[in-house]
């Protein structure tokens, strides 16, 4: 869903696509030593999830002991199931443009994805958290990364971007998204600063 999202909003692809280039610095592919220089890529990555969880519900649970949330009594040893897409989307925590990818939203923010912050929490949170948090992240955001800086993208003449998820265990585009890539030129820093005498 991230590069629906950025083809859906060329402006914050142009930004990210900026980023990624200019810490690639003239070479050919990002390193996993090289996401951390990479802020709006991470915000992009965040935005995408908070938007697209990967699943839409959570694993079930069961209450320890009765409680109450937000005014409802659940009972002791009741099953509950966590709606991470409709948290990613509550306008009560994310305000009244909740519903649009918006990258900025998580600069300068301290939310993160290990669920410890329970208003984001793709991965679930807790103990039972995905132990594949680091993994799934990592090649995200380097995947991502690499397509950004070696591709440009744009859509096949007349097509259009459908949204519609199909919702199962998983998050899905019901339609498929069909990009053209066009390669991008890689950039001159490095074939300069040889140039250049020092």
């Amino acid at each position: 869903m991230g590069m629906t999202e950025l083809v859906r909003n060329p402006k914050v692809m142009e930004e990210v696509q900026n980023e990624v280039r200019l810490v690639a610095d003239g070479r050919e592919r990002i390193e996993e030593g090289d996401l951390h220089k990479l802020e709006y890529l991470q915000c992009v990555v965040k935005e995408t999830l908070r938007l697209h969880p990967p699943v839409p519900l959570l694993l079930p649970r069961e209450s320890l002991g009765e409680c109450n949330i937000n005014g409802y009594e659940i009972p002791a040893r009741t099953r509950v199931m966590v709606n991470a897409w409709a948290i990613g989307r509550d306008p009560g925590t994310w305000g009244k443009n909740s519903e649009e990818f918006k990258p900025e939203r998580f600069m300068n923010s301290s939310v993160d994805y290990k669920g410890t912050d329970f208003e984001f929490i793709p991965f679930g949170a807790g103990r039972r958290r995905c132990p594949g948090i680091s993994f799934a992240m990592v090649s995200f955001e380097l995947v991502l990364a690499n397509l950004l800086l070696r591709f440009d993208w744009k859509l096949a003449t007349g097509a259009d971007v459908d949204m519609t998820e199909e919702y199962g265990l998983v998050l899905e585009k019901k339609v498929a998204l069909f990009l053209i890539p066009i390669a991008s030129k890689p950039s001159n820093n490095r074939d300069k600063r040889k140039r250049d005498p020092v």
